[in-house]
């Protein structure tokens, strides 16, 4: 069994914001488990091409936007998964920061962080 409390969790900057990675690829479990932040009034270009994500929101208000303009409002309660490895933008609303319950699969190494200074979608 593995129990692990907030204060005991790897943190990682991850570019704009903060990445607590509750379960790694050490943990054998072959998934990741994050409790995200992501800061207030900023805009990510992402994409996942080595893993799946699915994160649901428990705080603040923002919105994932596919690499075609679609966009989809995020609010407390709300889920989107990344099955396609989607190219995507994570924004977070002006007023507060959005936080994320985050699944990734294949687990990450737990070191990883995004390149947010590069025009291309940022990738690990």
């Amino acid at each position: 069994m593995i129990v692990r409390r907030l204060d005991e969790v790897t943190t990682v900057d991850w570019g704009n914001g903060l990445s607590r990675r509750f379960l790694l690829e050490s943990d054998g479990l072959g998934y990741t488990m994050t409790d995200t932040t992501v800061r207030a009034g900023t805009r990510s270009r992402l994409e996942y091409r080595r893993h799946l994500e699915a994160c649901y929101c428990i705080e603040g208000t923002g919105q994932v936007v596919n690499a075609d303009g679609t966009s989809h409002p995020i609010e407390p309660g709300t889920l989107y998964a990344l099955d396609l490895h989607d190219a995507h933008f994570l924004i977070a609303d002006q007023d507060a920061d959005l936080r994320l319950v985050c699944v990734f699969s294949p687990a990450l190494r737990g070191d990883e962080r995004h390149n947010l200074d590069s025009t291309d979608f940022s990738e690990y």
